[in-house]
């Protein structure tokens, strides 16, 4: 019959099509593609008081039934932070009856927040740092009687602004989580909180100056200065006792909370204070604002700061294996993209959130997009773990707007981890 006849040849040329590599990284998208970036939702927190601005844009927990809903630290522009009053506002962005001018929930707070934080498993629990020092965690299932826990004003607590909150899961209890606080006064504290209504301190590192890795040449500190002020934190995505600071000197610094050298300070605490730092990298031209470790490669980290650039550096060796200059204004923060090995995203002084592909180019943003039409600052932003085409940026317009990214900047393309690997041994040998 014809099948019999043909059979030789088919099984033939079936095998050639098997051995080819004419088709090698090719990826069938069967998602129609959309323009690149356009606004999602805008939501506005000067509604709440006026002369607003927008410090933190968390999302809630991946874990939540509500994955659409943000935190919002806001502040006045004027007067004394310290007794400035704030708010804290949450949006539902999956609510059908979403309002932009009027949040979920709305938590007043006697200070300037600096810094917010959701908890990992109980998504009605936000923690955040104030310009006073404390540290409290907000329940906002519960409006008129939101406060859970604080530090209070201790010998423990903070005795400068707090720059970031993070909830870390206590060892060999993945359930559990403490919560870490970083500030200027040189402190990284861990807390735990207490059914009293209070955060104890159960660990405390101090960054002294006399303590730093001399493995970089570093600016000679002034005469009397003797703690290294911390402005931001990211942990290692392998290593959960490693972590990365940025400080107000600019130097990045290796950290570990491991570490069992004590500290030579005199600043009171009723726990020992460790020195955490295991290697200095080179600085920036000033301040460092924001730090974040790469979720795909061990040894790669991004920091930006007052000087404009974002640095691209590897745990392994001190100089950055690149340097971009994105602003001639500060550049408040930076955080790589949890889905693409190779995109990370900046927020400017200058008004807008540039994105960026080092696949397509490792000196030009892919993407520029214009957050304020008047170059106000862009303080915050954040990529949603779980919805992966959301980015939030907050202003100091009061606004915070939700970016709605293409399948371009969401899809891994093939090979993409290889090339993350390659970039950092190419640049680092």
């Amino acid at each position: 019959s014809l099948l019999r006849r043909v059979e030789g040849m088919v099984i033939q040329e079936l095998n050639k099509n098997r051995q080819s590599h004419a088709f090698d990284g090719f990826e069938v998208n069967w998602t129609e593609q959309q323009q690149t970036v356009r606004c999602h939702t805008k939501v506005w927190s000067h509604c709440v008081i006026s002369k607003s601005r927008v410090l933190g844009v968390p999302w809630r927990s991946p874990c939540s039934l509500i994955p659409g809903v943000q935190g919002l630290g806001v502040r006045l522009d004027d007067g004394d932070w310290s007794t400035l009053k704030s708010f804290v506002c949450t949006w539902n962005l999956d609510s059908r009856g979403l309002n932009p001018q009027q949040p979920a929930a709305v938590v007043e707070v006697p200070s300037a927040v600096m810094c917010l934080a959701f908890h990992p498993l109980q998504p009605a629990h936000i923690a955040g740092g104030l310009y006073s020092g404390e540290v409290l965690v907000w329940d906002m299932s519960r409006p008129e009687d939101s406060l859970l826990w604080r530090t209070g004003l201790t010998d423990d607590t903070h005795t400068d602004p707090v720059y970031q909150v993070v909830w870390l899961p206590v060892p060999r209890h993945s359930h559990r989580f403490q919560l870490l606080s970083v500030a200027t006064d040189g402190k990284v504290l861990l807390w735990q909180g207490l059914s009293a209504g209070l955060l104890q301190l159960t660990e405390g590192f101090a960054l002294v100056v006399q303590q730093l890795p001399r493995n970089t040449k570093l600016k000679k500190p002034t005469r009397g200065e003797t703690e290294v002020g911390v402005t931001a934190v990211a942990f290692n995505s392998f290593d959960p006792s490693l972590f990365v600071l940025g400080t107000e000197g600019g130097f990045p610094l290796k950290c570990s909370l491991a570490a069992e050298e004590a500290a030579l300070t005199r600043l009171p605490s009723s726990v020992p204070l460790r020195a955490p730092a295991q290697f200095t990298f080179s600085p920036h031209g000033g301040p460092i604002y924001s730090v974040s470790c790469s979720p795909y490669h061990r040894n790669l980290f991004l920091s930006a700061g007052t000087d404009g650039h974002v640095h691209l550096y590897s745990m392994l060796q001190a100089q950055p294996l690149t340097s971009l200059q994105l602003s001639h204004k500060y550049l408040f923060a930076v955080r790589w993209s949890p889905v693409r090995p190779l995109v990370f995203a900046a927020a400017s002084g200058e008004g807008d959130v540039q994105l960026f592909d080092l696949r397509k180019s490792s000196q030009k943003p892919t993407v520029c997009i214009k957050q304020t039409q008047d170059e106000s600052p862009v303080y915050c932003l954040e990529f949603n773990s779980q919805q992966t085409q959301l980015l939030a940026a907050g202003d100091a317009k009061g606004t915070v707007k939700v970016w709605q990214l293409s399948t371009e900047f969401t899809e891994q393309a093939p090979r993409e981890t290889e090339d993350l690997d390659q970039l950092a041994t190419e640049v680092a040998t």
